[in-house]
């Protein structure tokens, strides 16, 4: 397909183990030795020494390792629709969009080319690519999944994330690939159980951008679910707006600054201009986004006490690619209403699919529970998906 792939590895039989035989691929801004890193800027290109210890593991574990995919470039982006090496579309049809920033990890994941595949996660890119290709997406808590030899985006955010065709293959990855790295200063690990009785949480209101289909998609899911307990979410997407909108996007240039001011012409425009927009803030507003966070993180805390799994919609709405040409900045905003927070409110998620809407459009749904719930939140997706 179209602006899947931008590397191919070739096929070399590894050691036995629980994901022998297995086929993956990994996003372009994850380093494999030997396989230029790209970030979907040729101009950028470096070729690593060191495979990525997330990677390592898999292999390690079993898994061949085939290819490196196409992302939004600098993984700047939840679109799947901008980068020099093409744009895929979903596999769906239709001139629908892929989601980004990991776009060919889940549309080679979705087509059956290989098992299940790596991608990041920062804003929701582990989630609105599976969410547009009907597959699952696991974006574990922060720091579980090493982050070295992954380019960064928002460091102190970044989350290597799992697409597969199921719940229990993308669980199993993500726990094999997991654990620290002695030269990871990001890397965590916990553990918090989900109680046996669940009380699911649903937003009390949501927004659709006048999509009926995605709408009626989420009240079926939400009968299904049995009985819920309505909970506000102005908080969290408060939370959400600060990272577009707010001081974290100038985190984008604590690592991408240096590049963007020797090489403008490189990036490409919208990439450019949302990194640009990142200089407009000052340390008194790092400052102060840091304050309301951690207020908010408070409140979210408090609502997991209340409820033990949130569950929304994961996009409100999709587009096609010329929809998205026609507002790149407005639609990718709209994609990640319902993801953004994730990551600045330290929560672990899994999407999965929800049907399809009648219009011939995949609709998804997000569990999100507490940091470090990651394996009882996996239990309660895969029990929803089967």
């Amino acid at each position: 397909m179209n602006g899947v792939w931008i590397s191919m590895i070739p096929e070399r039989e590894g050691p036995k183990g629980p994901l022998e035989g297995l086929r993956f691929a990994v996003k372009d801004n994850i380093d494999v030795a030997g396989v230029p890193t790209t970030a979907a800027c040729p101009d950028f290109a470096y070729l690593p020494e060191r495979t990525a210890p997330v990677v390592q593991r898999l292999v390690d574990a079993g898994a061949v390792l085939v290819g490196k995919t196409n992302l939004d470039q600098f993984a700047t982006g939840l679109t799947g629709a901008r980068s020099p090496y093409g744009a895929p579309e979903s596999v769906f049809g239709g001139g629908l969009i892929s989601g980004g920033s990991s776009s060919g990890s889940a549309v080679a994941v979705a087509s059956g080319e290989i098992d299940f595949s790596l991608g990041t996660d920062t804003a929701g890119s582990g989630r609105v690519p599976a969410a547009l290709n009907g597959i699952v997406g696991v974006k574990p808590t922060r720091g579980l999944l090493s982050t070295v030899g992954v380019v960064p985006a928002c460091r102190s955010l970044d989350c290597v994330s799992v697409f597969a065709r199921d719940v229990k293959l993308a669980a199993t990855v993500a726990m094999i690939a997991r654990g620290l790295v002695p030269d990871d200063p990001w890397g965590r690990q916990g553990e918090r159980r989900i109680s046996g009785s669940l009380v699911y949480g649903v937003p009390d209101e949501l927004d659709f951008f006048g999509d009926d289909g995605q709408a009626r998609a989420f009240a079926g899911a939400r009968q299904r679910l049995g009985d819920v307990v309505e909970v506000g979410i102005g908080p969290l997407l408060e939370a959400g707006d600060l990272l577009y909108r707010g001081p974290w996007v100038a985190e984008r240039l604590a690592d991408l600054g240096g590049f963007l001011d020797k090489h403008p012409e490189s990036v490409l425009p919208v990439t450019r201009a949302v990194l640009e927009s990142g200089r407009t803030f000052t340390a008194t507003d790092a400052f102060a986004g840091m304050h309301r966070l951690r207020e908010l993180r408070a409140w979210t805390e408090r609502l997991f006490r209340t409820i033990d799994v949130l569950v929304l919609p994961t996009v409100g709405t999709t587009w096609t690619h010329a929809e998205v040409a026609a507002d790149p900045i407005g639609r990718n905003l709209d994609l990640g209403r319902y993801t953004q927070f994730t990551n600045l409110l330290d929560l672990a998620a899994v999407a999965v699919p929800n049907g399809m809407t009648a219009d011939g459009r995949p609709a998804s749904l997000t569990f999100f529970g507490p940091a470090f719930s990651d394996d009882d939140l996996a239990q309660v997706a895969a029990a929803w998906h089967r």
